[in-house]
């Protein structure tokens, strides 16, 4: 195993920070689908004991982000394009109860998320232009009052977070997104309820469409090429 991650402090919350860590290197293709994933190994990266990585790797099996492999240790999840469809067919009504009530509220967002976004589009950076995506989307959830959203919505983002880095980096649409979350952003603080729910439903169903369709001519080409 050559991944190379980030040693942690020691610290009462480990298990979390041990689950944070693997989460985040599965998430952005660090740690890709089919990797192995060996305790001892992850211990000795980390600088903790086998301990926390157990527990860690149990909790990252229970969300559906590793499954148990043949012999030692477990394999990250493959990625899963009706898992997709249906996590955006979730996110798309939460997404459109947080704009509704942001826009009820007539939230300004900050102007600077649509800036770096549209800068981080224009990059290479894949992780960049995810982060810059979901710190949107978490604006919004903030925005709607509902700390309920957030917190329903933060295991699904894990799950894109797979998806979108396995294909932005073929996508043609990453700066006419931030167009999108710029009217949107722009309903909110109008205060129009109605444009603002129509605009996110449309925005995510679009989203999960072309990363469905995108994710499915990515694991087209790598089962060729494998084949």
């Amino acid at each position: 195993m050559t991944t190379h991650l980030i040693k942690i402090e020691s610290t009462p919350d480990l298990v979390e920070q041990v689950y944070a860590s693997l989460l985040d290197a599965i998430s952005d293709g660090t740690l890709p689908p089919g990797a192995r994933i060996m305790q001892e190994d992850i211990a000795e990266q980390l600088a903790v004991s086998r301990q926390p990585v157990l527990q860690a790797l149990r909790l990252l099996r229970k969300d559906g982000f590793v499954l148990d492999a043949p012999g030692r240790g477990v394999l990250v999840a493959p990625l899963d394009v009706t898992t997709l469809v249906q996590i955006y067919q979730v996110r798309s009504t939460l997404d459109a109860l947080a704009a509704k009530l942001a826009a009820q509220a007539k939230v300004v967002l900050d102007a600077q998320l649509i800036t770096q976004g549209r800068v981080a589009a224009r990059g290479s950076d894949i992780k960049a232009m995810m982060t810059a995506d979901a710190a949107f989307h978490t604006a919004i959830y903030a925005a709607s009052g509902n700390p309920l959203i957030a917190q329903t919505a933060q295991t699904h983002w894990h799950h894109i977070r797979r998806a979108m880095g396995a294909t932005l980096l073929v996508s043609t649409m990453r700066e006419s997104i931030w167009d999108e979350h710029e009217a949107i952003a722009k309903a909110i603080a109008h205060g129009d309820e109605t444009k603002a729910e129509t605009l996110i439903r449309q925005h995510c169903e679009d989203a999960g469409r072309n990363l469905a369709a995108l994710l499915t001519q990515a694991l087209f080409q790598k089962t060729f090429t494998t084949t």
